[in-house]
């Protein structure tokens, strides 16, 4: 059931997404989201194209990745971590490797690109991410990522400079 939330989630997600960027502003997927689409993340490698979510409630990650951002105070680098379940939109982050380049992009179409430079393991509750001189992307999900129970103390983390 909820691969198939997840799939139809991302269809109503993909047009509250096209009327963000023409509107100029927020506009929620279904009358009674708590969240709205804030970015859009792709990776031809892997064939994802996911519409980012605003915040990391349960109720958003239901329906795609949820969006984190820290930082991006003016001349400083930033984290933007989206996050998601290991076991419907990020999946496919297990096979990740180091060079692949993701792209994000914001609702006033700007692009920025990503390459992969690592991968880590962190507790949920230590989930500290060291500054950096230069913005990164950060895509969360949990680990193990074939764990039989929800809810994991372990975060599988992908680490990607701008470029």
């Amino acid at each position: 059931w909820i691969h198939g939330k997840a799939l139809l989630a991302q269809v109503l997600l993909q047009r509250a997404w096209a009327q963000t960027q023409v509107r100029g502003e927020s506009v929620k997927p279904w009358p009674w989201a708590d969240t709205w689409p804030v970015a859009r993340l792709r990776t031809e490698k892997y064939n994802q194209d996911l519409i980012v979510l605003a915040g990391q409630s349960g109720q958003a990650l239901a329906f795609g990745p949820g969006m984190l951002e820290v930082g991006g105070k003016p001349g400083q680098p930033e984290y933007k971590i989206p996050a998601a379940h290991r076991d419907t939109h990020f999946s496919f982050l297990r096979r990740v490797q180091v060079g692949d380049v993701f792209t994000l992009e914001d609702r006033q179409g700007r692009l920025w690109q990503y390459r992969v430079n690592g991968m880590t393991i962190r507790q949920a509750a230590e989930l500290y991410l060291e500054p950096q001189e230069s913005s990164q992307l950060a895509l969360v999900t949990c680990y193990p990522s074939q764990a039989l129970s929800s809810g994991t103390r372990q975060r599988y983390v992908v680490l990607a400079d701008r470029i």
